[in-house]
């Protein structure tokens, strides 16, 4: 079973094949993935990497986290789930999120809602 860490603090110049070989010291990778912007095309200074078992991705939080990668001081920890709905209360296929039952027609005096 594969286990998912997340890298924080990276430098800029980080790419996937350095990440994954700093942590195939520690194991076999299965993937290392720096995650870049769209619009820039420059790396947001974070990303995950997946080890192969729970040992060795418990190898690679111990030996690497906190270490000084180009002066910064990675982070290195489980990866957490996705979590469903997480956002800023977009519209998605039960609709607008963020619901709020103080504000719409009806809660009190004339034209709707309070404020």
């Amino acid at each position: 079973m594969s286990v998912k860490l997340y890298v924080g603090n990276l430098p800029f110049s980080v790419t996937d094949a350095s990440l994954k070989s700093n942590f195939s010291e520690f194991g076999r990778v299965s993937s290392a993935k720096v995650m870049m912007d769209r619009e820039t095309g420059r790396a947001k200074g974070f990303g995950f990497v997946e080890m192969a078992s729970a040992e060795e991705a418990q190898a690679a939080i111990t030996g690497l986290n906190g270490v000084s990668v180009d002066g910064r001081a990675i982070v290195v920890n489980l990866a957490r789930p996705r979590e469903e709905g997480a956002g800023s209360g977009g519209y998605s296929a039960s609709g607008y999120g963020a619901k709020r039952t103080d504000v719409g027609y009806g809660n009190g005096g004339f034209g709707g809602g309070r404020y």
